[in-house]
């Protein structure tokens, strides 16, 4: 058994090994991450041809988080160009659970290793900006990262000027006209931030806040896929309407707004 800690690249490409087994499929094409919220969304791309639990493939751990269904799912999706072969991870591991940078990107590695050049990020997180409302799909044009975590190590100079791809992002304002663009900052938790840290994000210039996504997006990155991320705003960041926060109310609001992003996805990847 290869260990995550100890190779987590090797790690990765074991556990594609093992996915390509499983699926019956030498290659994915495309990986999804889906947040908080977000699991209902994946329905808009229609039947699967696999379902398992993560812990069936090897270095991932089972999920801790409500809303997170810590299943991997594999489609066939007709696009533009072809049959998309997508692996969908219904959850993911956070940062603040605790068990270091390496399970919370192993997911993303491991659909890299095999085959995945594109790889969509999903989230709930706080708005900041006050134009965005609750339920609204924003997509990340760059980030800020107060964690001081990277999912990379050693002499690993990785250059971060796109890593949000303009491509993709370009193509899906194509899509939805409606889309707008934010700079989203990653936040360790699990406590949601003070109103005093939420006035100093957007003093520096921050959009959108949450505690996901910018560690997969550097390691998949660095790894040469084109990401893309998409927060889908569950609330208004602490501060902003003087209302306390809660997981309940992310998730709530993930689940209103499922119909409007899981057509938004699988739209993206029929175009893809």
């Amino acid at each position: 058994m290869i260990d995550l800690y100890a190779d987590p690249l090797k790690a990765a490409e074991v556990a594609a090994d093992v996915l390509a087994e499983k699926t019956g499929k030498t290659a994915h094409d495309v990986a999804l991450v889906m947040g908080s919220g977000w699991v209902s969304a994946a329905e808009a791309l229609g039947q699967p041809t696999h379902e398992f639990p993560v812990t069936e493939l090897p270095g991932f751990p089972a999920p801790t988080v409500a809303g997170h269904g810590g299943v991997i799912r594999s489609y066939d999706v007709q696009g533009s160009h072809g049959t998309l072969r997508a692996l969908v991870f219904l959850g993911r591991t956070h940062l603040y659970e605790g068990k270091g940078i390496e399970p919370v990107v192993h997911g993303v590695r491991t659909a890299v290793k095999a085959g995945c050049k594109t790889v969509v990020l999903t989230n709930a997180c706080g708005g900041i900006n006050p134009n965005f409302s609750v339920g609204q799909p924003v997509l990340i044009k760059d980030h800020i990262s107060l964690t001081a975590v990277s999912p990379l190590s050693g002499a690993t100079f990785v250059d971060l000027t796109d890593l949000y791809s303009a491509r993709i992002r370009t193509l899906m304002k194509k899509l939805d006209s409606s889309l707008q663009e934010g700079v989203y900052v990653h936040w360790r938790g699990p406590t949601y931030e003070t109103p005093a840290e939420i006035r100093m994000m957007r003093t520096m210039g921050a959009d959108l806040v949450g505690m996901s996504t910018v560690p997969e997006a550097i390691a998949a990155h660095a790894l040469g896929a084109e990401v893309v991320g998409i927060s889908l705003v569950s609330n208004a960041a602490a501060g902003m309407t003087g209302e306390k926060l809660s997981h309940d109310e992310v998730m709530a609001a993930g689940k209103a707004s499922a119909d409007k992003v899981g057509k938004l996805l699988a739209t993206l990847l029929h175009q893809l």
